[in-house]
Parts: structure tokens; sequence; C-alpha cells
């Protein structure tokens, strides 16, 4: 008898990296899940011709500040099928997951255990609120930068660690470690942190403390920490965005982590295919007195996302966070087009063995700042982000593999879908059969055109959906099909911590 399955992808270039299999053949879904690989018998409800097309484990992205129907829908186009809240993370935790179910999400999503909060609350700089987006509560509090310049005296200390002990409790997936903004953080409380994450059998990922190409308190020092936090608590620390804490350091800062990996230290890494960073306004290392000198850079690379504003110099950016500290602002710190050593730095992160790829992805913003909410397809062009919040995953694979080659098609998947995913699935099972395409996997897929697959997105045109996914499916349920997005699709289901 001839088996009938929900949905078959005919004659794809079938690649799962995990095992190595690239060849031509069939994928059959059924109940959300693969059912098989190969050749076979069988019919199916709907079938896709996928001659000529790659067919892929779809793509894990571990850093994606959007968290929006909107910010789902223009990852889908660059190949991602799980997005997830781990770099900042949120508190409460359980609020979160709660807002999220609301939503009709594309992608699946899941957060961490936002540190930095914690820090706040205990400070008396905030209260939680599960309404307030990360990205604005990451703003929120610059009216007396305590939190982020001081350290934690003990009674604190012990309110951020239970503040972030209740988030992994309600499923976060990780700790959200982003140093950078709070350095005055002392090396007790890191400790104590880092203590939590080992007990946890869980990730920090981590912004290193500090972004200067010159010490005291240069990248190259944050780096060094991080690696010795490894060692002495065990804890796995996940380094964020290698490419722009690294500054001009790059080089250096690939030798240590090296080193470090060599001598079996839990360390892992990711990077995206920019040279521009997005962050808050409010974030204090712009207002350090020597900015330009340690970091080598121009208060006039800083730019307003909302309105393309480039800022004259401190003053100028001091008069914005004071206006708006939640505004975002796009930091130009690699010339890789006009300049080949900058090129060669960006790319020393971008392919470094073992690295995974990830967006950092930023929120859409409408013309106020505030983050968009809407439901419009196709975005609305007053909208603002990043390009990498349109085209990260797309720009990789255009760049690196066909066209300057640095990698082959294999390994470059590796870095969008298994390794990734080999970050977190110790603490996140479930996302074991998410970045795998093998039979009783879940159908969460990606068909794209190598030939044509690229990002369009660009500083003065954001909003522009990446080309060349023809097919995405999430949980089974096609998102994308035939190049376009189907608008009523809201298959995302959550990725949590493995409860006890």
């Amino acid at each position: 008898m001839t088996e009938t399955y929900d949905i078959i992808l005919r004659n794809g270039r079938v690649m799962d990296p995990e095992t190595g299999l690239d060849r031509v053949c069939d994928v059959a879904i059924s109940a959300h899940k693969i059912a098989r690989v190969g050749h076979f018998e069988g019919s199916a409800a709907r079938e896709i011709d996928a001659t000529g097309l790659i067919v892929a484990p779809g793509f894990l992205d571990l850093h994606a500040h959007g968290q929006s129907v909107a910010a789902d829908r223009m990852q889908a186009f660059d190949g991602v099928t799980t997005t997830l809240e781990l770099e900042v993370g949120a508190l409460p935790v359980a609020g979160w997951y709660e807002r999220q179910a609301t939503l009709p999400r594309a992608l699946n999503y899941g957060t961490a255990a936002a540190w930095i909060f914690a820090r706040k609350v205990a400070f008396g700089a905030i209260e939680l609120d599960a309404d307030v987006h990360p990205i604005d509560q990451m703003g929120a509090g610059s009216e007396d930068m305590c939190w982020s310049t001081e350290a934690a005296d003990s009674q604190q200390t012990d309110e951020i660690v239970s503040l972030v002990r209740q988030g992994l409790d309600e499923g976060a997936i990780g700790i959200g470690l982003p140093n950078g903004y709070a350095p005055g953080a002392g090396v007790k409380e890191m400790a104590d942190i880092c203590d939590l994450a080992f007990q946890y059998g869980t990730p920090t990922f981590t912004h290193i403390a500090y972004l200067s190409n010159i010490d005291p308190k240069s990248s190259v020092d944050s780096y060094v920490r991080l690696i010795g936090l490894a060692g002495a608590t065990g804890a796995h620390m996940h380094i964020c965005h290698l490419n722009s804490t690294s500054l001009m350091d790059i080089e250096r800062v690939v030798e240590l982590v090296s080193k470090a990996q060599e001598q079996n230290l839990p360390i892992t890494t990711e990077a995206y295919p920019y040279g521009t960073g997005a962050t808050v306004v409010s974030a204090g290392f712009f207002m350090e007195p020597d900015f330009v000198r340690r970091t080598g850079s121009n208060y006039s690379n800083i730019e307003l996302i909302r309105n393309h504003h480039r800022f004259t110099g401190r003053e100028d950016m001091r008069r914005a966070r004071e206006a708006s500290p939640t505004d975002l602002v796009m930091w130009h710190f690699l010339d890789v087009d006009a300049n080949d050593e900058h090129r060669r730095l960006l790319d020393l992160s971008v392919t470094y063995p073992g690295g995974s790829i990830a967006s950092d992805a930023m929120p859409w913003i409408n013309e106020d700042g505030s983050i968009y909410e809407g439901l419009e397809w196709p975005l609305p062009d007053q909208l603002s982000a990043h390009p990498r919040s349109s085209g990260t995953f797309t720009r990789f694979l255009r760049e690196h593999v066909r066209e300057r080659r640095t990698m082959s098609l294999m390994d470059a998947l590796a870095k969008c879908t298994i390794l990734p995913g080999k970050v977190i699935e110790s603490c996140a099972p479930q996302i074991a059969k998410k970045v795998r395409l093998q039979e009783g996997c879940d159908a969460d897929i990606v068909v794209f055109d190598l030939e044509t697959v690229t990002d369009r997105a660009e500083f003065n045109a954001m909003n522009r959906p990446s080309e060349g996914v023809r097919q995405l499916l999430v949980n089974g349920q096609f998102v994308i099909v035939d190049g376009e997005l189907e608008t009523g699709a809201a298959p995302g289901q959550p990725i949590r911590r493995e409860m006890p």
C-alpha cells in the first residue's frame, strides 16, 4: 500500500550538516514531523517541486531582539525558523512567554533570563513589567546610572541572583549577560551568576564588559576575564557578536578564544556579517570621556536610526539620550567596503571555526522611536531597524558561499543550524529536533535558491525582505510559499529550558 503524507518536497538537494547528507532526493512531512528522507514511494496532499533548490534545516538565530510578528516575517525571508532573545533576555520570564503566546508568531521563539534587568531592580532603577519590550527596558533607568557603574553589595547581589534564578525556574534558556551595559558589576557578582549558570547546566550569553582598543579596560581585558570565569566556575560562556565588541582587536581575541577552547573550556562564539552595530542611545559606554581615543571611532560614526542623524560630539549624544533614552542608534565601527583590513578582521569573526551566525536583529521602530507592533505586510516604508534585521543569514550565504567562497555550503549551513543548536540543546533539548533534517525531527525547513539568495536591505531601505528563500516551513506549516509570505501563518512555538 502506498504511503500518504501531508507534504512532499520533491527532487531538492537535501543537506543535513550533522550527518553530512548531501544528495538529490525527497522529503516527506506528516503531522509536523519529517517522516521520510530519501527515495520512496508515496503521495501527499501537497507536493512541492524543489528541483535545483537547497533543502536544509531552518536557521536558528540565538540573538534576535525583534520578537514580534513583523520581526518574524522579515526573518522568515532570511531563512530563520527559530528566533531567540538570549543576549539581553527578559524578566519576568513567565510573563514574557505568556505575552508572546497572545501574538500570531510565525517563528519559534524563546528568551534568556535578563541579568541586567535584575540588576536594575536591585538598584531601584526599574520595576519589572512583562508588557515592556526588553529593548525599551534596556533604555530605562538612565536618570541614575548607578546600576551600570557601581558594584553591587552583598544584599543587592543576593537579589540579582534570586531574580535570575526565578527566570531560569520559569523556563529561561540561559542567562543574558550584557556586561558591557553594566561594566561596574564586580567579579564576585559575575562569579555568582556564572555559578548559577553552571548549577542549572545552561549558558550565559555575554556581551563583554569593555569596548576599547587600549588598556586598561580593553576588549582583550574583557575576554581574558570571560575566559577566567569559564575556567573558575565551569559555566558555559557564549560570546555574543564577536565581530563588534572586539573592535580592532579581533585577531588577538580570536587567538585567545581559540587557546581557551583548545584547553576544553566551555566557550562558544557567534558573529554577524556587518561592520555596523546597533544599540540604545543611552548605552553608558558612549558617554565615556575618552570614548573616541579608546575606541578609535568618532561620534560621527554613530547614527540615530529613526532619523539618520549623525552625532557631532559627546554633548550632542548626551542631549539625545536625555530626550529619549530608548532610541536606537547604529555604530559604524568597521568600513568593510572601503578598507581591506577591516574586511579581513570581520572575516576572522564570521568564519571562526565552530562559531555560529547570529543576527543581533533589532526591533522595527516607528518614526517617533516607539517599537512597531502592527501586522501590516509589506512593512510600512517609514519603519527602521538595522539591515541585519532583514538580511543576515542570506547575506552570509551570498558573500561567503556564492561570491567569495570562503567556505563550503555545508560548513556555512552548519553555522546557521547545528552549531547554534549545540549551544543550547543540553538545556533546551527540544531544539535538537529543529536544527537537523532527519527522520523524526520537526519539519522546520528552509528551501532556497543558492544562485539567487541574497539580502536586499540597505541602511536607507532597511525593510526590504531578502530574496531566494522559496519555501519555509515551521512545525510543518508553510510560512513562505513560492517566495510569498503566508500572512495568516502563525505556527511558532515556545522554546524553553527543560524543567526538572
